[in-house]
């Protein structure tokens, strides 16, 4: 993982989604706040590259400020 992007999308992860799915919410929370498409795609390639759902979750949860 690169991690070398350090602001924070600020939205909320809606329940019982799994990681693609709250990846799809993440990514337009992303777009609406200015980011590039190359950071978006950092972090989607993280997220696709997790071994599971709860490292998935984990990608997402570093990339996000609560609301």
């Amino acid at each position: 993982m690169n991690r070398n992007i350090r602001k924070k999308v600020a939205w909320t992860c809606p329940p019982g989604l799994g990681r693609f799915a709250a990846l799809d919410h993440w990514v337009r929370a992303a777009e609406d706040e200015g980011w590039s498409e190359a950071e978006v795609q950092q972090v989607l390639d993280e997220v696709v590259e997790a071994d599971d759902d709860k490292a998935g979750h984990e990608v997402l949860a570093y990339y996000s400020a609560r609301p």
